[in-house]
Formats: structure tokens, C-alpha cells, sequence
């Protein structure tokens, strides 16, 4: 039985032979950057640098979250379903089902915010703040929901149905279909504010390999990633290093 990370916000971790880690850092920076854009939706109109702060930030974000769903999409729940299917586990084929359908539902409201940040950028305009103090507390509650069902339900199904071998295929999908411009910006982002223990595990579980080209490049990321950090999320509490 492998220990699992348990991370702020976190709804679950279930046991199981699968370190779920990776899964659960993904999770933890979606709910850190929305946190910090819900801080930050109050900006005045007026501030243009800020608000293209903003829409720079959130098109990482998105960067981020449409790849994670897409492997989701195409290498993991694919594979769960079938052996789902397999064991004759009607509940679970239906849990997996509607994990592909909550994607669908939650990227119109990615592109809703986008275009809002597309209008806030290019001129002061109070009725796309407006819209945009809307969406995003919304877009932050359904991703939440849809992370917590996630952590609770499929996550368990992970656990019972797949082997290490299985992740492990999973992952290198992932890494097939990262951009350079997403493998730089990951090294940072992935880092950020972790809490000491899920730090750790990341050094821990990085391959010998990997941590070399990390311990080089990572350090080179920083700097730009944090002045895009200070200067969306100026004053909210996230716009400091850690």
C-alpha cells in the first residue's frame, strides 16, 4: 500500500498500490491559481497592465487544465471504463462517464473567461468585470465540484482497476502530448507553494534523469513565472514566492 499525498482542499486519498501524487499536485495548483483569480476580480477597470497580467496568466492556466483533461480523456478513463466494464461494475462505468461529461461542461466556461480577461485587457470595461466576478466564481466552483468528485469517486476506481504499469502508460501520454511551452511552465508552476511534504514527494518520485534537466532549467523558469505571478495577483496572497 502506497502512502498517498493529501493536499489543501483535498477531497480525498484513497488507498491503494498507485501513487496518486502527481494527480493530486495537478489539483492543488487548479485550486490555487482560481483562488488567486477570484481574489483578483475586483482589480479596477483602469488597471490595464494588471488585467493583461491576468489574461497572460489565465491563458497558462487554461494551457494547464485543457491538457490534463485531454489525457484524462483519451488515456485514463478510456482504459478504466473498459475494465469497469469488464468486472460488470455498472456504478463505476457511470462514475467514469461522467467525468468526461463534467469536462464538457466546464470548458465553455474556461473560453467564457477568457473572453471576458480578452475584453478587460483591451479597455476598461465594467460590464466584462462584472461578468467576469460571475463566472469565475462559478468556473471555480464546478471545477472544485468536478475535482472532489474526481478525488472521491474516480480515484478509488484507479485504485481497484489499475495496475502501476497502467499509470505509469498513462503518464507517458502526458508526456507525449506536452508542448515545450508547457513542460517549461510546469517545472515552476507544479512547485509552486507546495506545502513542505508534497515538495518533498515531488523531489522524491523525480526520475534521476528528470531531476537533473529540472535542477538546470527550473531555476531559469522562476523568475518570469514569478513577475507574471506579482503582477496578476498583486495584493492577493499568492503573489509572493515561496
Amino acid at each position: 500500500m502506497t502512502s498517498q499525498l493529501l493536499l489543501p482542499g483535498q477531497a480525498a486519498a484513497p488507498d491503494g498500490p498507485i501513487d496518486l501524487g502527481t494527480m493530486y499536485v495537478m489539483h492543488f495548483g487548479f485550486r490555487r491559481d482560481l483562488a488567486a483569480f477570484a481574489a483578483s476580480a475586483g482589480t479596477p477597470v483602469a488597471d490595464r497592465a494588471r488585467w493583461q497580467a491576468l489574461r497572460a496568466r489565465w491563458a497558462k492556466f487554461a494551457m494547464i487544465l485543457e491538457h490534463h483533461h485531454t489525457v484524462e480523456d483519451e488515456a485514463l478513463w478510456p482504459r478504466l471504463v473498459r475494465r469497469a466494464e469488464d468486472a460488470g461494475n455498472v456504478a463505476a462505468t457511470a462514475t467514469l462517464h461522467a467525468m468526461e461529461a463534467e469536462h464538457g461542461e466546464i470548458d465553455p466556461m474556461l473560453e467564457e473567461c477568457a473572453a471576458d480577461l480578452d475584453r478587460l485587457a483591451d479597455a476598461p470595461d465594467e460590464d466584462a468585470r462584472a461578468a467576469f466576478q460571475v463566472r469565475i466564481v462559478a468556473f471555480r466552483e464546478r471545477l472544485g465540484r468536478h475535482l472532489a468528485h474526481e478525488e472521491s469517486d474516480a480515484m478509488p476506481l484507479v485504485q481497484r482497476y489499475l495496475t502501476q504499469q497502467d499509470w505509469t502508460a498513462t503518464e507517458k501520454v502526458a508526456n507525449k502530448r506536452a508542448s515545450v511551452a508547457l513542460i517549461k511552465y510546469l517545472m515552476p508552476w507544479g512547485r509552486y507553494r507546495l506545502p513542505p511534504e508534497a515538495a518533498e514527494w515531488v523531489r522524491r518520485t523525480t526520475p534521476a534523469g528528470t531531476r537533473l534537466m529540472v535542477a538546470v532549467l527550473e531555476p531559469m523558469m522562476r523568475p518570469s513565472f514569478l513577475r507574471l505571478e506579482r503582477t496578476a495577483f498583486a495584493g492577493s496572497e499568492t503573489a509572493h514566492a515561496s
